[in-house]
């Protein structure tokens, strides 16, 4: 698997730090954040490639209102929503808003590392496109690369 950056976003101190510290020794980049408003600052900084989210968390934004800002700042970021039992409803409208996928706290490791690559790949192949898309465009043009400048 190929190295990529995430990001967990979560009020549990102790949960965060923990995945972290678990994902980074499993050469995963991964970054922490405490809060929804803490993440959007850090993704306006550093582009990042999978975002682990809770949907529950205390103070001015929930995890749905996040994912909608994170898909205006970096669009083709993968977010994987994690949600209570009872806020499946939450993550189903999450889905709808361009979340990759969501997935049941308490989160097993074996669980998670697997979606987050998936999440990943779905990435990958997107950018992938973009740069085929973008080269037959300038195929087809040559000459507009000088215009760019």
């Amino acid at each position: 698997m190929d190295q990529f950056r995430a990001l967990i976003v979560d009020d549990e101190e102790d949960f965060l730090v923990t995945l972290v510290n678990r994902l980074n020794k499993r050469n995963i980049e991964t970054t922490g954040a405490k809060s929804a408003e803490e993440a959007l600052e850090l993704i306006k900084k550093k582009i990042f490639d999978v975002v682990v989210m809770d949907i529950k968390m205390p103070g001015g934004m929930d995890g749905i209102e996040a994912l909608r800002e994170i898909k205006k700042i970096q669009p083709i970021a993968e977010v994987i929503l994690l949600t209570g039992h009872g806020s499946v409803e939450t993550s189903i409208e999450g889905m709808k808003l361009g979340a990759f996928d969501y997935l049941l706290k308490p989160v097993k490791l074996e669980d998670l590392i697997p979606k987050m690559a998936q999440a990943f790949e779905k990435k990958s192949s997107h950018e992938q496109k973009i740069r085929s898309a973008r080269i037959k465009d300038l195929m087809r043009s040559p000459l507009r690369v000088l215009d760019e400048k």
